[in-house]
Parts: structure tokens; C-alpha cells; sequence
């Protein structure tokens, strides 16, 4: 097995704490624009870019060829940025359980770390603030062997901004690191889209994480090459594959 030469770890729910806030954000949009949007909807569509969750929601309700579709999609859309945007600008924001552990020993073995995530870049570089974990990030957010984490990539950079379950997110972060082989690169996250743009990367392994948005039965559901109660737990297992 070539050697691990990056982590590709998704954000809210992996490596940021999320207890359901991101869920609520969406409802409240959804009810502020007259959207019906059920729980086990949004939930099934978390990890997606956000504009698309809207798309797909407001299909669902009226169809795309309603002549409303496009302007309800965009009230909802809006709703969705100022009301996530607010929470991530004024409640706690912390790293999940074991998510700093993790990347210190990564960064001790040599092993770079990029976050990808279904946000677009405004509230990505909102919670990368509020965290500090912009520091050392150029303007093309690639960081270096000092900084925490080496590259932030997000739908917003992607063409058309097309995210997960697509594999260009985890494929920009490789070029922006100089990491030519998929083989070398293990992907995280919490959410089936996530473990889906592993698979769809040719990851050497696309992970999940259970202490997010959801349970470990309903990650198992969805192909996978393993799942972690935790960051701790998934640190253990890289450790393992390392020695």
C-alpha cells in the first residue's frame, strides 16, 4: 500500500460540532418561504451543496417547471444564508470530539489535512475564522506544512458549484497539493454524499463518522469502508494502518 499522503475531511458534523444546528437553519428558512421541508428530508440531503437541498425541495413541492420555481427557490436560498450565516457569526463554534488530537498526529506524520464541506464559501471562512483555523491560508486557501490545515476547498470553487456527491471537491484539493494518486488519499465525514464522493474519488478508503448528523445504521445503509463512533476512534484505525 503507497503511503497516506492526505485526510480530505468534511466539516459541520466531522470535524466541526454540529448538534443539529445546521437542521435547524434549514427549517426555518423553509418556514419563513412557505417550503415544506420534513426532517427526514433535510437530513437525507445533508452534506449537499445548500442551494441544491432548496432545489430539490421546492421540486419536490411545485415541480421545476412551476413559474414560480427559480424565485422560491432563491427566497428560500437567501432565508437560508442570513439564518446560517447568523448562528455561525454569534453561537459556539467548536471542533468535534478528538478533531485536534487528530490533526496534530496527522500533521506528526507527515500527512496533509484538507476540509471539504457542502457550504459555500462565505460560511465556510466564517467558521474557519471563528476557529482560527484560517491561519496560514493563502487567498487560494492552501496552507503549508505549519499551518493546521492545508487546503479548504467548498462547492464554491467547484464549476457550476457542483459539491458532493461529485468527486471534484476531494479531486481540487489533490491538485492544489501536488497529490497526483487517489490511492494515497482517505476520505471522512458524516453523511452518505460524503462517503459517496470518497467512493466516486477512487479514495484509497472513504470513512464515516457517527457523532454527526447520522447514526451509524443509517450510514451502513450506504457502501462504505468503515465507521467511527468518533475522530479518536478513526485516528486509532489510521494509526493501525500505519504501522
Amino acid at each position: 500500500m503507497a503511503a497516506i499522503q492526505l485526510v480530505v475531511c468534511d466539516m459541520a458534523g466531522t470535524t466541526v460540532k454540529d448538534d443539529r444546528e445546521v437542521e435547524q437553519c434549514f427549517s426555518e428558512a423553509a418556514e419563513q418561504t412557505g417550503l415544506s421541508a420534513s426532517s427526514e428530508k433535510v437530513v437525507a440531503m445533508m452534506g449537499l451543496p445548500k442551494k441544491l437541498v432548496f432545489q430539490t425541495l421546492w421540486h419536490d413541492q411545485i415541480g421545476r417547471d412551476h413559474p414560480d420555481y427559480c424565485a422560491n427557490v432563491e427566497t428560500s436560498f437567501t432565508a437560508f444564508k442570513h439564518i446560517l450565516e447568523t448562528h455561525y457569526q454569534t453561537q459556539p463554534v467548536a471542533p468535534t470530539i478528538g478533531c485536534l488530537e487528530l490533526f496534530a498526529w496527522l500533521k506528526s506524520q507527515g500527512i496533509q489535512i484538507a476540509l471539504t464541506t457542502g457550504f459555500y464559501r462565505e460560511v465556510t471562512d466564517i467558521i474557519l475564522g471563528r476557529l482560527g483555523w484560517n491561519q496560514g491560508l493563502s487567498i487560494e486557501y492552501i496552507g503549508s506544512g505549519s499551518s493546521l490545515i492545508q487546503v479548504s476547498v467548498t462547492p464554491s470553487e467547484i464549476f457550476n458549484t457542483e459539491g458532493r456527491p461529485a468527486p471534484y471537491m476531494i479531486q481540487k484539493a489533490m491538485y492544489k497539493l501536488g497529490v497526483v494518486d487517489s490511492k494515497t488519499v482517505v476520505n471522512i465525514g458524516d453523511t452518505p454524499s460524503d462517503l459517496e464522493s470518497g467512493i466516486h474519488a477512487n479514495c484509497l478508503y472513504s470513512f464515516g463518522v457517527t457523532n454527526g448528523t447520522h447514526t451509524r445504521e443509517q450510514l451502513a445503509a450506504h457502501p462504505n469502508d468503515g465507521l467511527f463512533d468518533s475522530l479518536s476512534e478513526f485516528q486509532e484505525k489510521l494509526a493501525g494502518l500505519l504501522s
